[in-house]
């Protein structure tokens, strides 16, 4: 097992009706603020009027980044950039799902780079300042809120890059599970399985570690399996909103790591995927997890998938050990393309092989649970057409 440091500086506040506080910990950062947000339905849901009041109420000066995209481009992280250093903005104030608030942390470190912001991602250059960020919640699925990851896309060079700082880590996030009500059906099934990929990069691990952080693990992705489906059937049943939003900040904020070192399998592929075809990152992960199991299923993995298998669906262990992981990998399919009523296959979203073998080059992995070479990876995709 591995030495690790774990901190985890976001102040979190969680529940209904915590909006209140907005002012007093954005103003302690400073006066002129950056509200960044998506597409607009923050409006038609009325919280953009909410968060501009409680804003001006502590005398915010307000200036606005709106229209971030779903796997955000770095076009907006240059025009947010330059908004900042323009007007000397003190704090940048992420509302919205994990696409505003990558795409605020890239901001807030770019605003002190001379160089081009996409230089953050692509050649990993020091950052050395950042603005602090607030974030408001609206989805769950990413963890953004409180971790210090954050995604972006170019479109023009088809690549979706991930960078962690610790200077990229939100000071303070606001998770109301009932900002979540109006997301639809199909956002929700997504972030269901971008939350459970987040746990399985970590779960799936061959290294002797300390025991309890695989039955966190299992409670989560058991929570994330129960309730997914009643916040689709129900989406304003509170208590299935708030499992949700807590399991996404729970599954990347570094807890469940525990000292692990090994890279990630099935989230390089699907950046490769949706840098590519712009595709819905939670979806993509859902096409590749199983047909990734399957393919790393052998004597060496065999007893973690039937871990999984039985802790997680309750698979009879009496059952021989292949068969057991092999129902494991069909209850998640279930779950996946059955309770959550996500695409099966890349095929049915128009995709075909074409660019497969440079995404593959790409996505390839040597030091993940299972070495992913570019032959692997390409392999992988087309068991997903």
């Amino acid at each position: 097992m591995n030495n690790f440091i774990y901190n985890i500086p976001t102040k979190v506040y969680f529940g209904e009706n915590q909006l209140g506080n907005l002012g007093k910990e954005v103003s302690s950062f400073g006066k002129r603020v950056l509200l960044v947000y998506g597409g607009g339905s923050i409006k038609k849901s009325g919280l953009y009027k909410r968060v501009i009041q409680e804003l001006m109420r502590v005398g915010e000066e307000i200036y606005e980044l709106s229209g971030v995209d779903p796997n955000p481009r770095i076009e907006s992280v240059r025009t947010g950039a330059k908004i900042c250093q323009d007007r000397m903005i003190d704090v940048v104030l992420a509302v919205g799902g994990g696409s505003v608030i990558d795409c605020s942390k890239f901001i807030a470190a770019a605003t002190f780079y001379d160089g081009d912001a996409w230089d953050l991602s692509s050649k990993d250059v020091e950052i050395t300042k950042c603005l602090p960020i607030v974030t408001i919640l609206t989805l769950s699925a990413t963890g953004s809120e409180m971790d210090d990851c954050g995604v972006i896309s170019n479109l023009k060079t088809h690549d979706k890059i991930g960078r962690h700082h610790k200077l990229m880590q939100p000071k303070v996030s606001f998770l109301d599970p009932t900002l979540t009500y109006t997301v639809n059906a199909y956002q929700t099934a997504c972030g269901a399985a971008d939350i459970l990929s987040h746990i399985f990069e970590v779960y799936f691990n061959l290294n002797k570690d300390i025991e309890m952080l695989d039955g966190f693990m299992e409670a989560m992705m058991k929570t994330v399996i129960k309730f997914a489906p009643i916040a689709i059937a129900e989406p304003t049943n509170y208590e299935a909103r708030a499992n949700l939003m807590w399991a996404s900040s729970w599954a990347i904020n570094g807890f469940i790591v525990g000292g692990k070192k090994q890279a990630w399998s099935c989230h390089p592929m699907e950046h490769q995927l949706s840098a590519v075809y712009d595709i819905t990152h939670g979806l993509g992960l859902a096409i590749l997890t199983p047909r990734w199991m399957r393919y790393y299923l052998n004597n060496k993995t065999l007893d973690k998938f039937c871990q999984f298998a039985i802790n997680v669906f309750d698979v009879n262990k009496d059952l021989p050990k292949m068969e057991i992981a092999l129902k494991g990998i069909d209850r998640l399919e279930d779950f996946l393309f059955g309770s959550l009523n996500l695409t099966k296959r890349l095929s049915v979203l128009g995709i075909d092989d074409s660019h497969f073998k440079e995404m593959a080059k790409k996505a390839a992995t040597p030091n993940a649970f299972q070495p992913m070479t570019a032959a692997d990876v390409e392999n992988i995709y087309r068991l997903c057409l």
